[in-house]
């Protein structure tokens, strides 16, 4: 059984296009290109070689059959165990605060890249509006480019914490703000089915089937992103229709309900 968590050429070549009009970035975006062709090769001899193929998203299982054209990926979504999340908001929240949270690996190239475009181009319009705002980013191993925001006012730059939980429970807004990736990001559901409002580019939320405006707000460009939030900071309402439908949506992600399916396929295939 081939397990393809992301669907990885398809991952270096949203890399590779993000990364080639940036100049300061050439390195990156020609490491991406060549491992684009390379992975390429490796997907469609591993989808042709094996006897069962599993994805985590629909958007994955179109990418792999473009490459394999005959292959029939079955789609098994990444799960959490998302009553653990669920608690957290009603037990531990501090209300009344305005703090927004992005989570992550932070030496992993879409999510510097995701940090770095939110700081230069969406955080500074949010804080015109409100200069006392707080924003944690919260993850091991912060690349030596996100380090510096740590000396940006309302920043916080933590590395690694013992625990992400308080971090959850205390948030108001959850930020997604992604250009590059494949796959499905965990910490999407987490933040979902922790009840946190989020906002996302469409990269970000891909391989879900949320609907904008109802479980989530999804804006590619930096103003309207900028205005998503500051929007959900502004009407309380809203945000808290967000937090109940989002954690609503997360349900169906609980390992509980996903791992069956696991069984299924090796059923199938007479693995069992």
């Amino acid at each position: 059984v081939f397990d393809e968590h992301n669907a990885e050429a398809e991952l270096q070549r949203s890399m590779y296009i993000t990364d080639r009009v940036q100049p300061r970035r050439s390195v990156g975006a020609l490491y991406s290109f060549i491992q684009w062709r390379r992975l390429r090769l490796f997907e469609r001899w591993a989808l042709r070689s094996a006897d069962g193929v599993s994805v985590v998203s629909q958007a994955d299982r179109n990418h792999l059959q473009a490459l394999a054209p005959g292959s029939d990926p079955v789609v098994i979504p990444n799960c959490i165990d998302v009553q653990a999340y669920q608690s957290l908001r009603s037990t531990a929240a501090v209300k009344g605060q305005c703090d927004l949270l992005f989570v992550g690996k932070m030496d992993y190239r879409p999510n510097v890249d995701a940090v770095l475009w939110f700081a230069q181009e969406i955080w500074p319009q949010i804080r015109l509006v409100y200069p006392e705002l707080r924003w944690a980013i919260v993850g091991k191993q912060p690349h030596r480019r996100l380090q510096k925001l740590a000396h940006e006012p309302g920043i916080t730059v933590t590395g690694p914490v013992p625990q992400i939980e308080p971090f959850l429970a205390n948030a108001s807004v959850y930020v997604m703000p992604f250009r590059m990736g494949s796959g499905t990001r965990l910490k999407l559901i987490e933040a979902l089915a922790a009840g946190i409002a989020t906002v996302s580019t469409h990269v970000g939320a891909e391989g879900f089937p949320l609907i904008a405006g109802e479980h989530i707000l999804l804006e590619d460009e930096p103003e309207r992103f900028a205005e998503a939030v500051l929007c959900l900071l502004a009407d309380d309402d809203k945000r808290r229709r967000l937090e109940v439908a989002g954690r609503t949506f997360a349900e169906q992600y609980d390992w509980r309900r996903v791992v069956p399916k696991f069984n299924e396929l090796y059923g199938r295939l007479g693995l069992t």
